[in-house]
């Protein structure tokens, strides 16, 4: 083996290891990777999570919940103060082990996706780090983030418009049921991509407010991925669903299986009541990520639908400032709208399950849009 095949290996890590073993086949198949990707990135955050929630502790690192406007959200949320926060620090480290080991890391996509992982893990680290240290103030500026996470989508969009342009398909854009139609978006396409992952992002920052919600419709929606991807990666596949083939996608699944299981291994921890929370560390890492990967395979509307959880509480929000501002009154009792059922009476459980029952719902007919 050359130099240079060391290196990859070294880089490729278990990937090109089992290329090299000619008796081990099925190592090499993305379908038994993306699995112990799954399995992987599950055990590392509950193994890892654990240990990280007791360092929160010692630390006394924990949810400041009066950093809000609502005394009678800070009431209903008088319980959660003090609970661990910066919890997304294991999904993030699940996700990158897992990844690492299993994906083929010379695949420009998954580099791709590991580097835009980090950028918004630490943008998110910074925020929750203003809000524990300095008193009063809700995090980074609103236009600091913004202008963070829209540098990242520029970036990432001028990548994919250069690179998507020896494709036929390049920068169109796929609607499902009229496959037949895809307009061109041109140049205007890394705008889009940049609109796609700021909103995605921010989308899933907004969910994160109840124990177990963002994340278990992050799950929810990293296993469809897990699908799709796999299927825009097989030539085969991809043309009978009559979907873009993207060479190279498939590689996609298995980080989405990675963070699947991550998220899976987090909600251990998350779900209520919550040993840890999230934070924006792992909220808008994971929106972000969720974003590029329906870029990427070409699946944006598919996403938005598969993700309408988020984009119900993103429009709430939206909707909600927007009439306050125009008339003086409010169209829900509190924004996002998962407040808004908690502040008619109903328990925060309750709240929790019917949104993950819809966005199961929503999840199963995102797969018949393919």
């Amino acid at each position: 083996m050359s130099r240079d095949s060391n290196k990859r290996g070294y880089a490729a890590l278990l990937y090109h290891w089992f290329s090299s073993i000619s008796s081990f086949e099925t190592g090499k198949y993305i379908s038994f990777r993306l699995f112990l990707a799954a399995f992987t990135a599950f055990f590392f955050s509950i193994f890892f999570g654990r240990w990280f929630i007791n360092k929160l502790l010692i630390f006394k690192i924990g949810e400041d919940t009066t950093k809000t406007d609502s005394e009678e959200l800070k009431q209903m949320h008088f319980d959660k103060r003090n609970t661990p926060t910066m919890g997304g620090i294991t999904v993030i480290v699940s996700i990158l082990v897992s990844s690492l080991l299993w994906c083929n890391v010379d695949n420009g996509y998954v580099l791709l996706l590991i580097f835009s992982l980090i950028w918004l893990g630490a943008l998110g680290f910074a925020d929750d780090y203003i809000k524990l240290t300095q008193k009063n103030v809700p995090g980074l500026r609103s236009k600091s983030k913004f202008l963070f996470q829209s540098v990242l989508g520029l970036i990432v969009g001028l990548i994919l418009y250069f690179h998507f342009h020896k494709y036929a398909w390049g920068t169109q854009l796929t609607i499902p049921f009229l496959k037949g139609f895809r307009p061109d978006l041109g140049p205007f396409y890394i705008l889009i991509v940049t609109f796609f992952i700021v909103a995605m992002s921010n989308a899933v920052n907004l969910t994160d407010g109840l124990d177990g919600l963002a994340i278990g419709c992050s799950v929810i929606a990293g296993i469809i991925f897990t699908v799709i991807a796999y299927a825009s990666g097989n030539v085969n596949v991809s043309n009978y669903l009559n979907i873009p083939y993207t060479p190279g996608s498939g590689e996609l699944s298995i980080f989405c299986a990675a963070l699947a299981g991550g998220g899976l291994g987090f909600l251990w921890y998350n779900c209520f009541p919550a040993q840890v929370f999230m934070g924006d560390t792992g909220s808008l890492a994971l929106g972000g990520m969720l974003g590029l990967i329906a870029v990427i395979v070409k699946q944006e509307v598919v996403m938005i639908v598969t993700g309408g959880i988020f984009i119900a509480e993103t429009i709430s929000v939206i909707a909600q400032v927007s009439f306050y501002k125009m008339t003086k009154k409010r169209i829900f009792r509190c924004a996002p709208l998962h407040h808004h059922f908690q502040f008619k009476g109903l328990p925060e459980t309750k709240v929790t399950f019917r949104f993950l029952i819809v966005s199961i719902l929503l999840a199963g007919f995102s797969l018949i849009l393919l």
